[in-house]
């Protein structure tokens, strides 16, 4: 991997007295997907959205591209630019179409005349697979197929890194995996990628590292393979057990959504 393009150092974020995450330090590397797990509530999809700017933190640093982004007078509108967000509910405008859906950062942010910015959203559709579904609108496409289109619309933008706030949490079972195949296509064209998701076979397959958040703070993080298989921390352990008994249980000894229906360890009974 290349040296980080998205650096945090000592992030911390609360709200009044309830404190969010603290002393988040990440290196994100040019390529990379980094998977973020972990219990609800610990911080994980505000975290995302500090990175966005989106919510302000309240101490450390955010660096991309070696810049600081969450220094003051930063111009966050062009940070923004810089950094796709996919949001678990889509968030698309129900009175326009897919195409008008994904030309609207184009056209009002960066400016495009609109032929230029046509082009280039039909372009992302296709990228996602949704060149037939361009002239739809939102209630016209299913579960999938919106956040398919919300995906489009941040690539659009061409940003140097996508964040992903539990994309597949609002989708029905069966149209999780083709949200979950454009992002393993992503992957393998080198976009860098943070991804907040509780998928632990995309994990497992698309990650070049997962990173185990609890309690607003980094426990772990490591190899898809050393966390599953070789976690050193005993709240990790329970952590990753718990999700193994669950998706072992999908089909007795087989594995499940690429997820080892055995892992290679137990954990201590005084552990869980």
């Amino acid at each position: 991997m290349d040296e980080a393009i998205l650096k945090i150092r000592q992030l911390r974020k609360h709200y009044g007295e309830n404190l969010i995450f603290h002393d988040i330090d990440l290196d994100v590397a040019e390529g990379e997907t980094i998977v973020i797990i972990g219990p609800s509530g610990t911080g994980k999809s505000t975290l995302l959205r500090c990175i966005n700017l989106l919510t302000h933190a309240d101490g450390g640093e955010i660096w991309l591209d070696g810049q600081r982004i969450n220094a003051p007078g930063v111009d966050e509108d062009l940070v923004r630019q810089q950094i796709g967000m996919v949001f678990q509910n889509f968030l698309l405008f129900n009175h326009l179409t897919a195409l008008e859906n994904v030309k609207l950062g184009l056209t009002k942010v960066k400016k495009m005349k609109d032929a230029q910015a046509t082009q280039k959203a039909l372009s992302e559709l296709q990228r996602v697979g949704l060149a037939d579904r361009a002239h739809h609108y939102p209630g016209q496409l299913s579960g999938g197929q919106q956040q398919r289109v919300g995906i489009a619309r941040a690539l659009a933008m061409d940003p140097r890194i996508m964040l992903f706030d539990e994309p597949t949490s609002a989708l029905d079972p069966e149209l999780i995996g083709e949200v979950l195949g454009v992002m393993r296509q992503l992957a393998e064209e080198g976009m860098t990628m943070l991804c907040v998701t509780h998928e632990m076979g995309f994990a497992r397959e698309v990650a070049d590292k997962i990173v185990f958040m609890e309690k607003g703070s980094i426990v772990e993080q490591g190899s898809p393979e050393d966390l599953m298989y070789r976690p050193e921390h005993p709240r990790t352990r329970e952590f990753l057990w718990k999700i193994t008994e669950l998706y072992g249980q999908q089909q007795e000894g087989a594995p499940a959504d690429g997820f080892e229906a055995e892992p290679a360890w137990k954990p201590n009974e005084d552990e869980v």
